[in-house]
């Protein structure tokens, strides 16, 4: 009976009872269990594995530069990151709240890893975050509006919680790349959050967007509502390299 009761279970992919029910089996501890504890013990498991299973699409969909976590943050570094500031956005409420965040230091400085920090957290409270270079965010744009599928990748950056635009403004912006910011943003203002990471301070943004009149337009939008971290201080990336070599 044990054996058709999990077959069933699997067949019909609930997938967290069945491992529930398994394990506690084998190891012998469902008498101990009144009918009550039993099937609040199996819906349990089951919700468990389902929300962990949508965590773990989330993750993958995201698609992080790192896999880095809000605990895995270094605050005894003097770099201009305060504690209390980052936690307090780890509760995710300016994504609740469609305000922005711009992560602008010099480069070695972190920003790519808070910024994939905090968008980990936010998947794990259940947002749908995306996680792409700028560069490669226009470049994707621009091939979608070839194949004639613009419209649906549109749709589909608008529907992310949260977006995290990575390295903007490595290089000045074409036209088409303008458009393509300008609609992206304008899509999203007022109704999701964004994240950008920069080397450039927001000052120098209007030269690199060029074109004032849609640089207004743009940042008008972007530092609305917008939450802002300056990173500095020496390479992190630099003194790890230094560490290793005085070890070695």
């Amino acid at each position: 009976m044990n054996t058709t009761t999990l077959d069933k279970l699997r067949n019909m992919r609930l997938l967290g009872m069945h491992g529930a029910l398994k394990t506690s089996l084998e190891a012998n501890t469902t008498e101990n269990l009144t009918a009550d504890e039993m099937a609040a013990f199996l819906a349990n498991s089951e919700w468990d594995d389902r929300q962990n299973r949508s965590i773990d699409r989330s993750m993958k969909n995201a698609r992080f530069r790192y896999r880095a976590t809000i605990e895995q943050l270094d605050f005894n570094t003097k770099r201009g990151m305060d504690k209390n500031t980052i936690h307090r956005l780890a509760d995710a409420g300016f994504i609740k709240r469609n305000e922005n965040i711009l992560i602008t230091g010099p480069t070695g400085t972190g920003k790519s890893f808070l910024a994939s920090a905090l968008g980990h957290q936010a998947c794990l409270l259940g947002f749908k975050v995306l996680y792409i270079s700028t560069t490669k965010l226009f470049t994707q744009l621009k091939m979608a509006k070839v194949d004639g599928t613009a419209i649906r990748e549109l749709a589909r950056i608008e529907r992310q919680d949260l977006l995290i635009l990575d390295d903007f403004g490595l290089q000045p912006f074409d036209a088409p790349s303008r458009a393509t910011l300008m609609e992206v943003m304008e899509d999203r203002h007022g109704k999701r959050s964004t994240i950008i990471t920069s080397q450039l301070p927001v000052k120098q943004w209007y030269d690199i967007i060029g074109e004032k009149t849609v640089a207004d337009a743009i940042l008008d939008r972007l530092v609305h509502d917008t939450q802002r971290i300056e990173l500095w201080g020496e390479s992190l990336r630099k003194k790890s390299t230094k560490n290793e070599l005085e070890i070695t």
